[in-house]
């Protein structure tokens, strides 16, 4: 084979299987098998998908009780695809510590899953490198569903006392966190209420649970 048809065959492979931003994407789509969660669901060949960019209240465990929200959530995330098939778009890490796969969750019309949850108040934006694709996206919609108190805005029990944040991670956490206390004094930052640390694009400390 001359080497300008290996070339070409390796364009059309990249540009077929590459997004704008060069992360890869799924152009086949998969069956919905199970929804775990909010955030999680299983495909039809196995593979357990844990949707990027956003995080949702947790559902009951067998070591705790489920978060507020959490089932809702849940239900709303099942209403939307369980039973259907789904294309993942995947940005720079495919892969999270427990082996699920990350991905940017489409419907066949067309419709963002993971955007559709921000968007209802049934999850929020995480912000979590190098998976940014979105962020400013998943932001703006969170805002708007604060704004309107849609889902788990509607009566949030605003914590009115500081919050340490930290800039670079952009978690925040309780004054007396441990891990918020290790933030770098260049990082820091303090917001007087957990809806302002939201607002802000900063997700909870999953460690002190602010």
């Amino acid at each position: 084979m001359k080497t300008k048809t290996r070339f070409a065959i390796f364009v059309a492979f990249f540009v077929a299987f590459s997004g704008p931003s060069g992360a890869a994407v799924a152009d086949s789509f998969c069956r919905v098998r199970w929804v775990d969660d909010g955030d999680t669901v299983v495909l039809a060949d196995g593979r357990r998908v844990r949707y990027t960019g956003i995080n949702a209240p947790e559902v009951a465990h067998e070591d705790r009780p489920p978060e507020r929200f959490g089932p809702k959530a849940r239900d709303f995330n099942r209403k939307l695809v369980l039973k259907k098939n789904v294309r993942l778009e995947f940005d720079r890490k495919k892969y999270d510590q427990y082996g699920r796969v990350l991905a940017y969750l489409f419907l066949q019309d067309g419709t963002f899953v993971n955007a559709e949850l921000v968007k209802g108040g049934y999850a929020y934006y995480v912000f979590r490198r190098p998976n940014t694709k979105y962020d400013s996206l998943l932001l703006r919609l969170q805002r708007e569903a604060m704004a309107k108190r849609a889902g788990m805005w509607a009566g949030f029990p605003d914590q009115r006392r500081p919050f340490l944040g930290n800039r670079h991670s952009r978690r925040f956490h309780r004054m007396a966190c441990p891990f918020g206390k290790g933030t770098s004094p260049k990082h820091r930052i303090t917001f007087k209420t957990e809806y302002d640390a939201f607002w802000a694009g900063y997700s909870p400390c999953k460690r002190c649970n602010p």
